[in-house]
């Protein structure tokens, strides 16, 4: 029997664990390294006990950007067999996480299934299946309820969970104090602001956060701590509300830290361009370090239908600051479930803003690539390109669909082609253009 429950426990003890060992290699990091970081909770490694199918994978510092996938039914929408679609989609195009946000009835028969089968990590926030688990309405519920949740989803093998520890009566007194253009946007805060508005009570994962840990301790499970006063809209950030949460936010840290309880912490959001690095240097001071984990930010309101585009040059920009985990966005932000082809659009728009900012940090092997890219390009080899490309059908279809007469170069130059060009000068051979026509 290990003589450890958690990673964090075994990297306190001097442990390296089979986990770290395969993270190490990933990562190009000396296993050695990797547990002291791990030890401190500047790495966390969401990595359920009960979750076989994983391929663990590390996020915080000095580590790749990590980026999430979200999924799940809605009661407009409940088609299970399209969200196992999205699953496929997420690994093909190597998501590195998973989380099932699904809202409506009981869920937890396609949960196990995702978690039976897929390599990525999966999450969860309980207080969404809280109503549909529980079959209460949400007077009715009760702190042991919100708990019974969380234990339910630990055994199934959730490997991490956003719990809203944070939005305690402190917070949302600052939050209520100040006002907002958007007031409280997270779905699973704004149910737990109505909650304890309607009960007079504390927010339960506050008042029972002890609780709540030796359940996600039992199992290996890592806390995401969720920010549910994130800001809405670029004119609600880096407010009262989102800050006296994070404050808050980093003495749960500390708590669930000393119970080896691994944790990242969740922040914004919609955010101007001109604040996110400084919001992620604030962060990651109260939060001490902790991995980040950011939706976007996305860095304008008025861009229905591409909020894929806003959330990555946001997610760019955060990641390149500090941030390690870049919640997608899709097209179909603030305006409906997305469909497989959203899904599509927000993982490669994701996957390009943690790519370009690992490249800006020096992760090593970023570049890579990047540099066969290069390669294949200068000499012209587009099957090598194609191999090369992220989304290799894409690519491929582009360059087919117009043919150039030009085999070695494509339709936008022709013969005009820069690279051909040069590679000829350089060859020793003439460029001619008239004789050709």
């Amino acid at each position: 029997m290990k003589p450890y429950y958690t990673q964090m426990d075994a990297a306190k003890m001097g442990i390296i664990t089979p986990e770290m060992e395969i993270v190490a290699r990933k990562e190009y990091i000396d296993p050695e390294e990797l547990r002291a970081l791990v030890a401190k909770g500047e790495v966390a490694i969401p990595c359920n006990v009960v979750h076989k199918a994983i391929s663990p994978e590390g996020i915080g510092t000095k580590m790749r950007t990590k980026i999430n996938v979200n999924l799940g039914i809605s009661g407009d929408a409940k088609n299970y067999d399209i969200e196992m679609q999205k699953v496929d989609l997420a690994h093909k195009f190597g998501a590195e996480a998973i989380m099932d946000l699904s809202n409506y009835g009981k869920t937890n028969t396609f949960r196990k299934k995702l978690i039976e089968k897929s390599p990525a990590m999966i999450g969860t926030v309980p207080m969404y299946d809280a109503i549909g688990y529980l079959e209460k309405d949400l007077l009715e519920i009760t702190a042991q309820d919100f708990l019974r949740v969380v234990r339910a989803h630990a055994e199934e093998g959730v490997d991490f969970m956003t719990i809203h520890a944070g939005i305690n009566r402190r917070a949302v007194e600052s939050f209520r104090r100040e006002g907002r253009k958007m007031n409280i946007v997270s779905r699973g805060g704004s149910l737990l602001f109505a909650w304890m508005m309607m009960t007079g009570n504390e927010n339960p994962f506050y008042e029972f956060y002890d609780d709540v840990l030796d359940i996600l301790h039992e199992y290996d499970v890592t806390i995401s701590l969720g920010d549910a006063l994130r800001p809405g809209c670029i004119d609600d950030a880096t407010d009262a509300g989102q800050i006296a949460e994070l404050i808050e936010l980093g003495n749960l840290t500390l708590r669930a830290w000393e119970k080896n309880v691994q944790v990242m912490v969740e922040g914004p959001g919609h955010m101007a361009m001109n604040e996110i690095a400084a919001n992620m240097t604030l962060q990651k001071r109260l939060c001490h370090n902790a991995p980040f984990y950011v939706l976007g930010p996305l860095v304008s309101d008025i861009f229905p239908g591409y909020d894929h585009i806003t959330s990555a040059i946001g997610g760019a920009i955060a990641a390149a600051n500090g941030a390690d985990f870049l919640c997608y966005v899709t097209p179909a932000e603030h305006l409906r479930l997305p469909d497989v082809n959203d899904v599509k659009e927000g993982i490669i728009a994701s996957k390009i803003a943690a790519h370009a900012a690992d490249i800006a940090k020096g992760v090593p092997h970023a570049r890579d690539k990047d540099n066969e890219m290069a390669e294949a390009r200068h000499a012209l080899d587009w099957e090598r390109m194609f191999e090369i490309a992220v989304d290799r059908e894409k690519a491929q279809a582009y360059y087919e669909s117009t043919p150039p007469a030009e085999r070695h170069t494509c339709s936008m130059c022709g013969k005009m082609c820069a690279v051909r060009t040069t590679n000829l000068i350089l060859a020793g051979e003439k460029v001619e253009f008239c004789s050709e026509l």
